[in-house]
């Protein structure tokens, strides 16, 4: 597969999203600007001006009009995708590290960091769709970090906006009711940090990405760890394809490690497993630095990595990839490169 490079952002990326009809890619980095790129091209359509430090994470709505970003400079804004305008600021108590439009309420939900004497917390603000300029600044729900939890760094909606599934620093998992924000459960399912969690396409189960080399499959309701994945690598991201029986991971040496080693012995490499049987099955090489994000497209035909070396690198899928029947002798020699 030949990709598609897109080159605008002068530092690391940190989260790179489709929109839901997979037209559009959004991109966020240490740059402290988040960019708009034409997914059947790699052009970029425009940019989000305003943030003064590094943009953590970015979200775009259903229909694609608006989308708001987290940054460390202890904020969150509200964007018009087609003109690029900021329509609102949340002025938080410490950097915002996840946020996420609700798909079934006009509600965002907001993870915002453990710092100076700060424990962290989970925040929902509704969303007022009737004027964009006048957000309030009080969430309606605000669900501190419990005293035997260590800070949430990821947050996503399940199914229905039923639960608030949260990814923590020592690697636990916990679920909180969505309306009332109880808690509901939680799971030791890594050894180290979870770095991501994406949802499938229907939201009843999700994947986790952790610094401990693994990925898990985990059900949304029982919070049962369905399969794990293991690498020789810390991981930062993983995504479910929605076509192909896979999952897709992308992580690497730690950038502070890998300043006189090879892109190879770093293992900078997208890597796909097979869902069900676990079996690495190939890897996509090319970044020059770790895989930060990697997001697949939302009808399957590709995916879109963001890197460490500030490149987004998108791949669309050639035929022998749909037509590619697993077999259970496979071994991880195979290359989809």
């Amino acid at each position: 597969m030949r990709p598609i490079l897109l080159k605008g952002h002068e530092r690391s990326l940190t989260q790179v999203k489709f929109n839901k009809e997979g037209d559009l890619i959004l991109s966020v980095g240490k740059d402290t600007v988040a960019s708009i790129w034409y997914s059947f091209n790699g052009e970029r359509l425009g940019t989000l001006k305003g943030h003064s430090g590094t943009i953590w994470t970015i979200d775009v709505s259903e229909d694609s009009k608006l989308a708001i970003t987290g940054s460390a400079d202890f904020s969150a804004k509200l964007w018009n995708v087609e003109t690029g305008e900021c329509l609102f600021t949340w002025s938080l108590e410490t950097p915002v590290r996840r946020v996420e439009f609700n798909p079934y309420k006009d509600e965002i939900l907001m993870a915002i960091d453990a710092v100076m004497g700060f424990n962290g917390r989970i925040l929902v603000f509704k969303l007022n769709k009737d004027n964009l300029s006048e957000q309030s600044t009080e969430p309606i729900l605000d669900i501190p970090t419990r005293k035997d939890f260590v800070k949430a760094m990821i947050v996503g909606y399940s199914y229905g906006g039923k639960y608030i599934v949260a990814g923590h620093q020592d690697g636990v998992i916990s679920k909180y009711d969505a309306e009332n924000g109880k808690f509901m459960a939680s799971e030791k399912i890594h050894e180290k940090q979870i770095t991501d969690i994406q949802f499938s396409e229907d939201r009843t189960y999700f994947i986790t990405s952790s610094k401990d080399k693994t990925a898990c499959l985990v059900d949304t309701d029982s919070f049962k760890v369905l399969k794990t994945y293991e690498t020789d690598a810390p991981m930062n991201s993983a995504t479910i394809t929605p076509v192909k029986d896979f999952v897709v991971l992308g992580g690497g040496q730690e950038a502070r490690d890998v300043t006189t080693t090879s892109a190879k012995q770093g293992k900078f490499e997208a890597r796909f497993f097979h869902k069900v049987f676990q079996d690495e099955i190939g890897r996509v090489a090319g970044h020059f630095g770790p895989l930060n994000y990697v997001a697949m497209h939302p009808n399957g035909s590709g995916y879109a990595s963001g890197g460490e070396d500030g490149f987004i690198r998108l791949h669309y899928f050639e035929k022998h990839y749909f037509d590619f029947k697993y077999d259970v002798e496979l071994t991880a020699n195979s290359s989809l490169a």
